[in-house]
């Protein structure tokens, strides 16, 4: 096991004793002793009477043969061995398993935990159990959040429910027991359901009760307020459909704004508070950790669901508009009401003004389109396997390509499926022709016959607007994200590189995921540091001290290093030598049937080169590079192709060949509810992901798909010519990959992908021209 901070601060001596004065620990005394003794009672503090003290400490080992109690009472000389092996066991590593009794620093340094070199003084004692505060414990919190969560600020020489600031980070100071928790109703400028009025958006809102104005972590979900999965289900779209020819064209795109307004209604007297409440309930677990440090939790899910007025439109200007809506209100300039009909404002007047939002998949896609609107209010956004465009979830150039584990869903059954509006039918009723309408345009607009881009997926480009971001940006993406594909945080990151605002990118080695209950990572502490910065203006560093790239090894478990940055532009060329030249597309009807019935089977026979079902289906080529190496950015793929007909597509995977104990993409949980938020609130369960038991003798990188005709350009179609080479180049999907010694890269080249692509089993024969093929690979 091993333990990586990137949020633990070394700051000078006079301000590790203010800060532990702070939080209540001693920091002087007239021997080490007499200090470490002081330290250990204020550590165990739950044990005021002298018998129970000493009995909790003979829990403990101080030397290999004496117990901690033992230790104290004969008043012994503190030395670095004896500091970390009480260390070892405060922070709930288990000896043998973790850490040897008889090398307690060493120990320490395979954890990854920071220690002192010599421990003389009682300045250098106070500074050890100042960084031992805050590192981590097995249990994915810092020893400071472990006490915490057992009530240690409950004690009653601490001001419940006020902001105390240790190592950069706000601490859980708030007591659950005191939220407030209200529901408002935002009002937006637009009528995106034709009623005449203007949209109004329920906001749910948890809070700290404090005197102080507090700032706010602001999830927008649309899955909230509930899903209809069965109109989703209805919704999905037929994927065995025959791939078929595009009309020569070049669609035309323009910068379009489709705001629909309404009527504003006349306001009342205001309220002094909100009068609606909610009922509590567990949400992101990042949000529920910084409630209880001082943050408030606003929820929203936008247009079209329960409580809240609309349509669903997926990705446009009006789901924009609605989400940053109220960041507006959180901001104080706009108008919210304390319930639907009587239209009697209410101001945010909690609020300091400053807002993060937070959020993974379609939660952190309106956070990268609010951050594009350069809203007022907004200071950071922390996006994890964020969309940055809708073309590049739902296509890929010029084809329409399922997310990962969802073949047939589209824009519009997105819509459909978190339209929650028509769960209640009284008010589903009344809105439920401008829906259909609604629920047709997007279908039409959509155009899975043809797949390129097109007006419909350039209004829900979010990168078209990047010029206006002013909110600081942290990304967070998992480098086997088949969902929202590595496009999207690559094109966003490569295009806010020249803009004036701070930069963040984490990638780790998951899927679809959270990151944020890992004890491998402090990923909650790095947070913490970055929102006590960007949303109450404390000077922590935390734009320095946070690396810009952090990347999870995808070789070593638990292993994250910085690094310089992602995306190389410096590539290497490799030919391609493949066994043969001509692969064809369709496969016999009843294999054909087996496969679209189980995809998985169909990937499990395509990269098993012994299995021979589908070798007409394929072209396999390998590269031996011979050295441990890192792949950075975009693997490039070059050929010379014809298809026998006037279409085609060709789809790619690159792999890493090589029997090897792989780390896992699913995380695995190591204790259920391990992780407590806070004091009597809310856990998470601990996860990891951890190295294969068994070897594997594969791995995929990346992967790509291209429909023929959008060889140039995914909103340019051309004509294919039966029987005639073209040259095309297009990229795999990013990837930052660690290739160790030994192991050798693997492109397939294929056509229908079971998992992503249309399945039309048609018979269609391709040729590569080999001396003209080569892969550009951009090392580190």
């Amino acid at each position: 096991m091993k333990i990586n901070q990137f949020a633990q601060l070394h700051p000078e001596i006079t301000t590790i004793k203010n800060e532990l004065n702070t939080i209540g620990f001693p920091t002087s005394a007239t021997t080490t002793t007499a200090l470490f003794k002081n330290f250990l009672q204020t550590i165990f503090w739950q044990f005021p009477a002298t018998s129970d003290f000493y009995a909790e400490l003979d829990q403990y080992l101080a030397t290999p043969s004496t117990s901690l109690g033992r230790f104290i009472k004969d008043k012994e000389s503190i030395t670095n061995e004896v500091f970390y092996l009480v260390a070892l066991q405060l922070l709930d590593f288990e000896a043998d398993d973790d850490f040897q009794i008889e090398s307690p620093i060493a120990s320490m340094k395979n954890l990854g935990l920071f220690t002192l070199n010599n421990i003389k003084s009682t300045n250098d004692l106070v500074t050890a159990y100042y960084n031992l505060l805050n590192t981590h414990t097995k249990n994915g919190l810092t020893l400071i959040d472990k006490l915490a969560a057992q009530g240690y600020y409950t004690q009653h020489h601490f001001k419940p429910n006020q902001q105390l600031i240790f190592n950069g980070k706000a601490q859980a100071t708030f007591l659950a027991q005191n939220f407030i928790y209200e529901t408002v109703y935002v009002q937006t400028d637009f009528d995106s359901d034709f009623d005449g009025k203007n949209d109004l958006i329920k906001v749910e809102i948890t809070r700290p009760k404090t005197n102080m104005k507090v700032a706010v972590a602001y999830t927008a979900s649309p899955y909230d307020q509930g899903t209809n999965d069965l109109l989703g289900e209805k919704l999905t779209h037929n994927v065995n459909v025959s791939l078929t020819k595009k009309p020569v064209k070049k669609n035309k795109l323009m910068q379009t704004s489709s705001l629909i307004r309404g009527k504003k209604p006349l306001n009342q007297q205001p309220a002094t508070n909100a009068t609606h409440t909610h009922t509590p309930k567990p949400g992101y677990t990042l949000n529920d950790y910084l409630l209880v440090r001082g943050f408030a939790s606003v929820y929203a899910a936008g247009i079209g669901t329960v409580d809240s007025d609309g349509l669903q439109t997926c990705g446009d200007a009006q789901q924009t508009a609605s989400t940053i809506a109220v960041i507006e209100w959180l901001h104080g300039d706009r108008t919210a009401y304390t319930n639907r009909t009587d239209y009697i404002p209410v101001k945010a007047n909690w609020s300091n003004g400053n807002v993060a939002m937070t959020g993974r998949s379609y939660l952190g896609t309106l956070a990268v389109a609010a951050a594009t609107t350069g809203v007022k209010g907004l200071k950071t956004i922390i996006a994890e396997a964020a969309i940055s465009s809708w073309y590049d979830y739902y296509r890929e150039n010029g084809l329409v390509i399922a997310p990962g584990g969802f073949q047939g869903e589209d824009a519009d059954v997105l819509a459909g499926e978190t339209f929650s509006r028509s769960l209640r039918l009284g008010d589903y009723q009344k809105i439920k022709p401008a829906f259909i309408k609604e629920l047709s345009h997007l279908t039409s607009g959509q155009d899975r016959k043809t797949g390129s881009y097109n007006q419909f997926w350039h209004n829900r480009n979010y990168r078209n607007n990047l010029k206006n971001i002013k909110a600081d940006i942290m990304l967070v993406h998992g480098l086997n994200d088949w969902n929202v594909k590595l496009k999207n945080p690559a094109k966003l990151w490569r295009g806010i590189q020249q803009l004036p605002i701070s930069k963040k990118l984490i990638l780790h080695q998951g899927q679809h995921i959270y990151i944020n209950a890992f004890p491998s990572f402090d990923f909650s502490d790095l947070v913490n540091l970055w929102l006590t910065h960007e949303l109450y203006n404390i000077n922590n560093q935390a734009e320095k001290i946070i690396p810009n790239v952090i990347v999870q090894d995808n070789v070593k478990a638990d292993t994250w290093n910085s690094k310089p940055n992602w995306l190389s532009q410096t590539t290497t060329n490799f030919p391609l030598v493949f066994s043969k030249t001509q692969f064809k597309n369709e496969i016999a009807p009843q294999q054909f049937i087996k496969y679209c019935q189980n995809p998985d089977k169909w990937q499990t026979d395509l990269l098993n080169p012994r299995n021979d079902t589908l070798n007409d289906n394929r072209l396999i080529a390998n590269i031996n590079i011979n050295h441990d190496t890192t792949i950075n950015g975009n693997v490039t793929i070059k050929l010379r192709i014809k298809s026998n007909q006037d279409i085609g597509m060709i789809s790619a995977l690159l792999l890493d060949s090589g029997n090897a104990n792989r780390l896992q993409e699913s995380p695995t949980i190591l204790k259920k509810n391990g992780v407590q938020l806070g004091y009597r609130w809310y856990t998470d369960d601990l996860r990891e992901l951890l190295q294969n038991k068994q070897q594997t003798p594969f791995k995929i990188i990346s992967r790509a798909h291209l429909n023929l005709q959008n060889r140039h350009d995914s909103s340019q179609n051309e004509i294919i010519e039966p029987d005639k080479f073209y040259d095309v180049s297009f990229d795999l999907q990013p990837t930052y990959y660690h290739l160790p010694a030994g192991r050798k890269l693997t492109l397939v080249l294929y056509a229908t992908d079971f998992q992503m692509t249309i399945r039309g089993n048609q018979a269609i024969h391709y040729k590569i021209d080999q001396e003209h093929s080569s892969l550009d690979i951009p090392f580190q």
